[in-house]
């Protein structure tokens, strides 16, 4: 049996290292070079059911724990997690190619998270007596169970945060499945749980690749389901939990709109490039991958954006002055490349980028692309493409930006423009989407996050997270009778 850190045979079970039962196994490679360089369990239904047995048994202790006491766990997470953010962020970057400098932001926030769920607790009221018409009543939050949480490559351990966070505080225990292609940090995190002493079996993390995460998905002793990720993954899991009437939160795909009214100061909007339209290389969910801009300015617009996107420094990962970075894989390589062709042969032009970059002969390297003469009817105007590739489409009035914003399958995310603050915000009420940004760009964790449409169903984060991990009863009484 192997375990280093890139070399994993077990799965972490009831607080300890145990052999997987699986004898099968994960390749990592290494999205900058195509090397393999380390591998993972990839666990079975017997690896899941153990996890699950594990955070069954931990559930009772755990749960009868005040929120206060569960929450005091979380805040020392998060002290734990920020001496590791260094270590946890280098292996992020190898494992899925995310440039050093935004691997290292994207762990510096997740003990605010941490602590940011911890702080629910002082208004989480398990128990609440009220006065009825017919008597009294008490209405009790109860936590829903094990939950199973199945996080995305992207963004793994933020996601994971914005999951067991509200869990934990509720008083469920969990099982986490990490991406195939990001499992180690999760190991990392197991580490932290280990130096906090949480008590064993309340977080159990299971490696593996869809198989596992369809076996958490239908174990009958998981209560309930918290996954982020792609639309087509998101819908099968929805009909398993429909099928055991399982609760679930979805948080899927985005083909998200950002609208420039014809006011905008493209200085002031240049910042957002990287961080709106193409966050990590492209690979994130709400990224506004439609920019919506005024006729009279389109080209101005286009031709901005894409000289913005080429000016942006790309390659190896580890450099800490590089913001763009390769791929995840092969396979999303191949996919982003297609759809580069699909672009043209529809018909739509390329203003910069439009392959592989030159000087790059291996490693998932895209060059960052922006095509015009794009329209909505367009593939690559309607389909989550995850790659660092922005389609700008022109628009004569307000109404019609809306109407071609709304025109989409997905609600996610989406953003509005312009010095005029007021007069965005009015557009901003008019688009369908989960969470529209307003001159801004990311989620704050204080704010509700979910999508519309084919971007999902429930929301995560904000004041209203725990509800998600609970279920309502009420015992009600009527006035006894002398």
């Amino acid at each position: 049996m192997t375990d280093d850190l890139y070399h994993r045979s077990t799965q972490y079970i009831n607080g300890k290292l145990v052999p997987s039962h699986s004898a099968a196994k994960i390749d990592l490679v290494d999205p900058a070079t195509e090397e393999i360089f380390g591998e993972v369990a990839f666990g079975d239904a017997a690896d899941v059911d153990a996890a699950v047995q594990a955070a069954k048994a931990a559930l009772p202790a755990w749960s009868a724990l005040s929120p206060k006491e569960r929450a005091a766990y979380l805040l020392k997470i998060a002290d734990a997690y920020e001496k590791r953010i260094d270590q946890i962020s280098e292996v992020v970057s190898k494992q899925n190619g995310t440039p050093i400098g935004l691997a290292k932001a994207m762990q510096g926030v997740v003990p605010a998270n941490y602590r940011f769920f911890a702080s629910l607790a002082d208004n989480f009221e398990p128990e609440e007596y009220t006065a009825t018409s017919a008597g009294d009543a008490f209405v009790i939050r109860q936590p829903v169970g094990v939950v199973g949480a199945i996080v995305p490559w992207n963004g793994p351990q933020p996601l994971i945060a914005w999951k067991i966070g509200p869990a934990l505080v509720a008083g469920c225990t969990a099982v986490v499945k990490p991406a195939a292609e990001t499992p180690l940090d999760a190991f990392l995190l197991a580490e932290v749980f280990d130096e906090v002493g949480l008590p064993p079996g309340v977080v159990n993390i299971v490696t593996g690749g869809r198989a596992t995460g369809a076996e958490l998905v239908k174990h009958p002793g998981v209560a309930k389901i918290a996954f982020t990720g792609s639309t087509r993954a998101g819908q099968a899991i929805a009909e398993q939990c429909a099928k055991d009437f399982k609760k679930v939160t979805l948080e899927l795909g985005g083909k998200s709109a950002g609208i420039l009214l014809d006011d905008v100061v493209l200085d002031d909007f240049k910042p957002f490039v990287m961080s709106a339209l193409t966050p990590n290389t492209g690979q994130t969910c709400r990224a506004l991958t439609r920019i919506l801009a005024p006729r009279e300015r389109y080209d101005e617009i286009t031709d901005f954006i894409a000289e913005t996107m080429a000016s942006i420094p790309l390659g190896e990962p580890t450099n800490p002055s590089n913001f763009y970075g390769p791929l995840v894989n092969a396979s999303q390589y191949e996919r982003v490349m297609d759809y580069l062709k699909i672009a043209v042969d529809e018909g739509a032009e390329v203003v910069t980028g439009g392959g592989r970059p030159e000087g790059f002969d291996k490693g998932y390297y895209v060059a960052p692309t922006v095509f015009k003469n794009v329209t909505n009817d367009m593939r690559i105007a309607r389909e989550e493409i995850f790659g660092p590739v922005i389609v700008v489409l022109p628009y004569d009035s307000i109404d019609e930006a809306v109407e071609i914003a709304n025109d989409s399958d997905y609600g996610l995310g989406g953003g509005v423009f312009s010095p005029d603050e007021e007069k965005a915000t009015e557009v901003a009420r008019r688009v369908v989407s989960g969470t529209v940004a307003v001159n801004a760009a990311g989620c704050p964790i204080d704010v509700p996050f979910g999508g519309v449409k084919n971007s999902g169903m429930g929301r995560e984060n904000g004041q209203t997270a725990l509800d998600a991990y609970v279920e309502y009863k009420t015992i009600y009484r009527s006035p006894v009778k002398a």
